[in-house]
C-alpha cells in the first residue's frame, strides 16, 4: 500500500510529461502497472479472477 503523500504527489501535473507517474487506481502501487486497464497486475489479477474486468476470461490449455 502507498502512502497517501506519494499518490496526492503522483496524482499532480507534472512540470515536464517525462516526470509523470502512473500509478494502480485501486491500490497506489507504482511498479506493475497496466496502462490499458490502468491499476497494477495485483489488482488486475485480483479482478480478472472474480469476473469484474470485462472481456478478460482466465486462460487454460
Amino acid at each position: 500500500m502507498a502512502r497517501k503523500a506519494m499518490i496526492l504527489k503522483a496524482k499532480k501535473k507534472p512540470k515536464y510529461s517525462t516526470r509523470l507517474v502512473r500509478r494502480c487506481n485501486i491500490c497506489g502501487r507504482a511498479r506493475g502497472y497496466l496502462r490499458k486497464f490502468d491499476m497494477c497486475r495485483i489488482c488486475f489479477r485480483k479482478l480478472a479472477s472474480e469476473g469484474k474486468v470485462p472481456g478478460v476470461t482466465k486462460s487454460s490449455w
